[in-house]
């Protein structure tokens, strides 16, 4: 093997090693993170077959709101708004007032306006989450990917025309170097140390709504603090 070939592969081997980090910094911070949400529209989600459609709403709901809590940039897009539809309501209340770039290319990676949104954050971590994942998910992540950048997919609040087109767009994604998550593990990523008190409030009102029986265990848990010990002699 000529030594050109060898530098070559070694090359590669590292850039693979640098995509599978391990260890404390490989870890998601929110002061590093940028989340974009592609494509959470009536069209997409009449045909999403992987995941009860609701739950990819909530999903998507309570990323939205964690992301906000922790001060995490959030890039709001769709494609050709007005025939697909708007964003869901239940995201852009999250961000009242904030501007949706619509676009005209299927891969959001491809929008210049996205990726200068993106940019201009100055965050190295990309968080992305979409309809449809083996569409307007997998195009950026493995643009982005290829880019250099440290591409986190949110499985669970994406969602595709079929399991089958989910897990093989998930596992096409893992094979160029993309990590993948759920909402809820990524929430509590950002949080890390129930010390840091700044954001556990409202962390802990996100789970309440979007968190199903994780929530209403901490409603359950608030009650029995609150209720005296009944007494003995009663």
């Amino acid at each position: 093997m000529s030594p050109r070939k060898l530098a070559s592969l070694t090359t590669a081997a590292e850039d693979v090693f640098m995509t599978f980090r391990n260890g404390l910094a490989s870890l998601l911070r929110p002061e590093d993170s940028v989340l974009v949400l592609i494509d959470h529209q009536p069209y997409q989600l009449a045909n999403v077959n992987s995941h009860e459609p609701q739950m990819v709403i909530n999903n998507t709901a309570g990323l939205a709101k964690a992301a906000k809590a922790f001060g995490v940039p959030t890039i709001l897009t769709t494609v050709i708004a007005e025939r697909g539809g708007l964003l869901f309501p239940q995201i852009t209340d999250v961000f009242p007032g904030q501007e949706v770039i619509d676009r005209t290319f299927i891969n959001t990676w491809e929008d210049q306006k996205v990726v200068d949104a993106v940019k201009a954050t100055g965050r190295k971590q990309l968080i992305i989450a979409g309809l449809w994942t083996e569409i307007c998910v997998a195009m950026p992540t493995i643009q982005a990917l290829g880019e250099g950048w440290d591409v986190t997919v949110i499985t669970d609040a994406s969602g595709a025309v079929s399991v089958e087109a989910h897990e093989v767009a998930i596992k096409r994604m893992i094979a160029a170097g993309a990590n993948m998550m759920t909402w809820l593990a990524l929430a509590a990523e950002w949080q890390r140390d129930w010390a840091r008190t700044e954001q556990a409030a409202a962390l802990t009102e996100v789970i309440t709504q979007h968190a199903g029986g994780s929530g209403i265990a901490y409603l359950w848990e608030q009650q029995l603090l609150k209720t005296p010990v009944p007494s003995a002699a009663g």
